[in-house]
């Protein structure tokens, strides 16, 4: 049964559909068979995986969540080491038409149920906000993967996340841990981004990946050209580290 990741925080603007999008690329290039699930209305993650979102008929996880469609019919193959399914604005809709409907919580659990022995990672990009769809994700998730940008703000939004994942903990999904945290737009020549790096290491040790994703300009170009920075321009700063934090996950994969 392949693992389900969700990389969420709810703090926007942090790397987290970036590192969604790069780090499914990663692991398929290390010979692993990957699955990512947009399931944030705006469909960046989808879009930046080189797939229209506005096609027509395009069927998403919109489909999957209502019970429309089953999930491998709405799987979409990429040119980028991973397979999708893609997210669009209906999106939105879900939270609404959902809300009277019993099991809510669970509904992507049981839609990935059917195709989970197809990959050996299934990455979830979640919104950022706390909501049914981020609930979702946390419910089908394995673990957590939480980008964040070392700033203050930031220490104060990873202690809403960690306790939103503890009652996710209590009353859904018991297993949930946390896979790691995940410095990114790492600025070397900011004295803060150095002391919160230091407090994070401090407080969580070793769920701290010790690959840190800097600040580089390949990285925030690539997605408008539909592709991962690793195959936008393999050479880049960027595209190395995603890389490595592919490997890290790996090693510490054969390592548990």
């Amino acid at each position: 049964m392949g693992k389900v990741i969700a990389v969420t925080n709810q703090k926007g603007g942090v790397g987290k559909t970036t590192t969604g999008i790069n780090l499914a690329a990663s692991l398929g290039r290390s010979a692993r068979k990957v699955l990512l699930i947009d399931l944030d209305p705006q469909g960046n993650a989808t879009v930046g995986s080189g797939v229209d979102k506005g096609q027509d008929g395009l069927t998403t996880v919109y489909d999957i969540l209502m019970g429309n469609e089953n999930a491998e019919s709405v799987v979409v193959s990429t040119a980028n080491e991973f397979d999708l399914i893609p997210a669009d604005g209906d999106l939105s809709g879900a939270q609404v038409e959902l809300l009277d409907e019993l099991g809510r919580e669970l509904r992507l659990k049981s839609a990935l149920t059917s195709i989970r022995h197809k990959y050996d990672y299934l990455l979830i990009d979640c919104p950022p906000s706390l909501n049914l769809l981020t609930v979702n994700a946390l419910t089908a998730a394995d673990t957590v993967i939480i980008p964040m940008q070392c700033e203050y703000f930031a220490l104060e939004g990873l202690t809403d996340l960690i306790s939103t994942i503890k009652k996710i903990r209590e009353a859904l999904n018991p297993g949930l841990r946390i896979e790691g945290l995940l410095r990114t737009m790492y600025d070397v020549r900011n004295s803060l981004s150095m002391e919160v790096s230091e407090q994070l290491q401090d407080h969580f040790g070793g769920k701290v990946y010790e690959t840190i994703i800097p600040r580089n300009v390949r990285i925030a170009e690539a997605p408008s050209h539909g592709v991962p920075v690793c195959t936008y321009d393999s050479a880049s700063k960027g595209a190395q580290a995603y890389l490595a934090l592919a490997g890290e996950l790996l090693q510490r994969e054969q390592a548990a």
